[in-house]
């Protein structure tokens, strides 16, 4: 069997996009779901998808919603009304914003929040939206002292690490123009079908229904709703049955 890896990102972005994971998981594939748990919407996700059998990770974030920590104590992060600096902010500036005690006090936060909300550690640890040098730092440092399964990022997708003997290749299309889910999967399956079982790739996926919360924090819109439709296709678990892949979860990785 060839390994493939289907996450679902941003959970408790808003309601809309809770019930647009919560279908890809219930009547879908996606058994790998990102929680972003500083939003107000996190908890109506997380109750929407109890019962259901997945890998939760946790979906750092600090360009959305407000942080758990006092804005105050993190003034790289934040505007003058304490909400996060927007993505576009940072994709824009010309050296990293991010200050990196105050982005290790956050994640530190954010983690015990996830704690708090699931009882658990989580299945996987990653970040939202935000490329910084600065972030990956905070990142590596909290999973180091939590022991916690680190999935670094990187600007251009290339491989990285995960675990010990695990190397991940991203596949996200989402943000291209004429954007196709299912193009993006047959790449994924292509490159899994050539390549050693360590060598794992990952089909990053957003979905989610719009709703006016959305559609005012996020770039990201229509391509959420097709990726519903994808990832709910009831022809696609017959295809990846056929090529023998197996849909792997990241608590299956070594």
């Amino acid at each position: 069997m060839h390994n493939l890896i289907i996450r679902a990102d941003d959970l408790g972005y808003s309601k809309g996009v809770n019930y647009g994971i919560y279908e890809a998981v219930k009547n879908g594939i996606i058994n790998n779901v990102g929680v972003m748990v500083n939003m107000a919407a996190t908890v109506h996700g997380l109750n929407l998808l109890k019962g259901f059998d997945f890998d939760l990770g946790m979906h750092t974030v600090i360009c959305a919603g407000r942080p758990i920590t006092d804005p105050k104590l993190i003034p790289s992060l934040v505007t003058a009304d304490g909400s996060f600096k927007p993505s576009k902010v940072y994709r824009q500036a010309e050296h990293d914003l991010v200050n990196l005690d105050e982005v290790v006090m956050e994640i530190e936060a954010q983690y015990q929040r996830f704690l708090q909300l699931t009882n658990k550690k989580p299945d996987y640890f990653e970040a939202h939206a935000v490329y910084s040098a600065n972030l990956l730092k905070g990142l590596t440092m909290v999973a180091e002292k939590h022991d916690l399964p680190l999935l670094p990022f990187d600007l251009e997708l290339d491989p990285v690490k995960f675990k010990e003997q695990t190397t991940i290749t991203t596949f996200m299309d989402s943000m291209k123009p004429n954007y196709d889910p299912y193009r993006t999967f047959e790449h994924a399956v292509d490159f899994t079908l050539k390549t050693s079982a360590d060598d794992v790739p990952m089909m990053v996926c957003h979905p989610g229904f719009l709703d006016q919360s959305i559609m005012q924090q996020s770039s990201l819109t229509i391509p959420r709703t097709q990726e519903v439709a994808f990832l709910c296709d009831p022809q696609l678990p017959q295809q990846i049955a056929e090529k023998q892949i197996h849909l792997a979860r990241y608590t299956e990785l070594n």
